[in-house]
Order: structure tokens, then C-alpha cells, then sequence
């Protein structure tokens, strides 16, 4: 992110480069960051004429080199931007021989979505010179929380950290589409505003009392009642609820608290650090922790082995996913 800001920031500046070379599993930024070219290196009135959008499926790296040899009419610059270039992965390559003497008045931007080029080759290593290269990695799920409240923070929002979770739970680490929905209610709430759960309830449709963090919160807690309210309920809806998901965060909670078991220092930061969580819910793991001995630990993650396995139809092909559900529950609270 803080990459990201200093690209955007040099930009403005009038810091141009010949090339971006922007490529990555995540293809937020790199949408973001083509976007902002787009959107900023011309004017209005100069676009029309040195301002072109390519399509990799459309078009060869010979394509690509001859337009970026073109001279800007009436401007400085001309800007050439190569979207889904991961089409072109089999001969990328070929762009080596024009990045290395690239024309100083186009801006050329490539966008490698969901790929990396490889860099033992010649075409990354004199991109690293003659260009930009960005790189957008995935976020692994204990981060997307934290990118949510920097991203909320810098526009002048706050989030609950319960409704920060409620988010990664339901659209995983799919930062466009999580995007799209903190757009959607930055459009509701006004500016300063935090987002609480009952938000992220009222407006995205997401139940912020039958969900796998209130699921594996009751489990947590022991509290056998609410924790088969909400199986109940997720066996009634199975398509927006999937048993593989529930068994994943599950096994994902239980492997940490095997984790925090194994701790010396057991302080509320080291904690934080130690299982990288969100410092707002160590509590829970002190309180799974009390419920739950190591032996009884081991023995669920080995159960939840198991059910992952028949989750996925393997030897319970008859079975009910709501039924397996509450099986494993039992077996949990056991």
C-alpha cells in the first residue's frame, strides 16, 4: 500500500517512467494504479488523440511496440495502456528489445494480472532499470482486516473490528470486491462515520449473529445453545454457507489456539503477534483457551481433518452438509 502511494505520489509529481510493468495475483492495485495513469498523465482535450487502450487478447507485442513509437501530436506525452497482457505470458518476452531504448515521450502501462514475469529473464531486468515494475501480492486472510481499516482510515472512515471480520468472512481476500462494498456504504454513511456491524448487516446482507465468527466465537465460549442456533441456521441456508468454509475457519481457530497453547509469554501483544490476529480478539483465545485443554485441542483439529475431508464428499456422499454440521458439533462440544 505504502508502494503504491509513493508511485501515485511521483506521478502527480510530473515523475514519469517510460514504462509500468504492473503485475501480481492481486489485481486491485494494479487497476488502481492504470486507472489513476488513465485518469491523470493527459488532459482532457489531449487524450483524444494520445490516449489508447489495448486489450492483450486483441493484439502481439509488435502491436504493442509500434504504437509506443508513436510521437504525441500536441502534447508531451502519449500514454498506451495494454490491459489482460497476461495473454500475451508466451511472448511478453519480446518486449525486452523496446524497454530497452523506450521512447521518452510514451507512457506505456502493462497490466500482468494474476502472473509474474520471470525474473532470471532479460525483460524484468531491464524493465527494473528502464521502468517500473510493481508487483501486487496477495494478502493472506489475517491482513485483509488491517488493509481494510488503513483503506477506511485514509479516507476519513473507522470500522468496527468485528465488521472488518464480518467482510473477510463472507468475500474472503478479494479486495475489489470488498472494495465495491465499503464504496457502497461510504455512498450511505456520511464522512467520519465508523461502520458497525449492524451496517454491514442492514446494508451488504451479511447476519451479524449467524456467521462463522459468531459461530466460532459461541464454540469459543462453550456456549452450547447459541452455537447450535447458528448450525441450525446455516443448515437451513447451505448455499450461503457452505460446510467447507465453516470446517476451514474452524480449523484455522483451533490450530491458532494449539499455537497459543504452546506460548510462554502469554501478554495480550505477544499474543496479537505471535497468532497475528487483531490485538480486539485475544480475549477469545484466552477464553477458548480455559474451555479447551492442548489434549482437547489436538483431538478437534484431528476431527476437523476428518470432517473437512467429508465435507468435500468423500466417504458421506449421502449425507447432508447440515447434518455433518451439527455431527461436528457435537463431537466439538463433546
Amino acid at each position: 500500500m505504502d508502494d503504491v502511494k509513493q508511485l501515485v505520489t511521483d506521478i502527480k509529481n510530473g515523475n514519469l517512467k517510460p514504462i509500468y510493468f504492473l503485475m501480481g495475483e492481486e489485481p486491485y492495485y494494479i487497476d488502481r494504479i492504470s486507472d489513476f495513469i488513465e485518469e491523470n498523465v493527459l488532459a482532457e482535450e489531449e487524450r483524444g488523440f494520445n490516449q489508447m487502450v489495448l486489450y492483450g487478447r486483441d493484439i502481439t507485442i509488435d502491436d504493442i511496440v509500434s504504437n509506443a513509437k508513436r510521437y504525441p501530436m500536441m502534447a508531451e506525452h502519449q500514454v498506451v495502456i495494454v490491459k489482460e497482457a497476461q495473454d500475451l505470458s508466451r511472448t511478453i518476452e519480446k518486449l525486452a528489445d523496446y524497454a530497452k531504448n523506450p521512447q521518452p515521450s510514451t507512457v506505456l502501462v502493462i497490466n500482468y494480472k494474476y502472473k509474474t514475469i520471470d525474473k532470471r529473464k532479460t525483460l524484468y531486468k531491464t524493465l527494473k532499470t528502464t521502468g517500473v515494475i510493481y508487483e501486487s501480492k496477495k494478502l493472506y486472510e489475517n491482513q485483509v482486516a488491517d488493509w481494510i481499516r488503513r483503506v477506511l482510515a485514509s479516507q476519513k472512515y473507522s470500522i468496527e473490528p468485528k465488521a472488518a471480520q464480518m467482510l473477510v468472512e463472507f468475500l474472503g481476500t478479494d479486495l475489489s470486491k470488498i472494495n465495491n462494498e465499503l464504496e457502497k456504504l461510504k455512498i450511505i454513511l456520511p464522512n467520519g462515520s465508523q461502520i458497525t456491524p449492524e451496517h454491514i448487516e442492514e446494508n451488504i446482507g451479511i447476519s451479524k449473529d449467524f456467521n462463522n465468527f459468531e459461530l466460532r466465537k459461541a464454540i469459543g465460549e462453550r456456549d452450547v445453545m447459541k452455537a447450535h442456533r447458528i448450525v441450525k441456521y446455516f443448515a437451513d441456508n447451505p448455499k450461503d454457507n457452505p460446510m467447507v468454509v465453516t470446517v476451514s475457519l474452524l480449523f484455522n481457530f483451533f490450530s491458532q489456539l494449539l499455537h497459543y497453547h504452546g506460548l510462554k509469554d502469554k501478554s495480550p501483544r505477544n499474543v496479537a503477534s505471535a497468532l497475528k490476529i487483531n490485538p480486539y480478539f485475544v480475549n477469545e483465545y484466552v477464553a477458548a483457551a480455559r474451555n479447551y485443554p492442548m489434549r482437547q485441542v489436538s483431538m478437534v483439529v484431528a476431527t476437523l481433518r476428518d470432517f473437512d475431508v467429508k465435507s468435500k464428499g468423500v466417504g458421506a456422499n449421502a449425507v447432508p452438509q447440515g447434518d455433518l454440521l451439527k455431527e461436528l458439533l457435537v463431537k466439538i462440544l463433546a
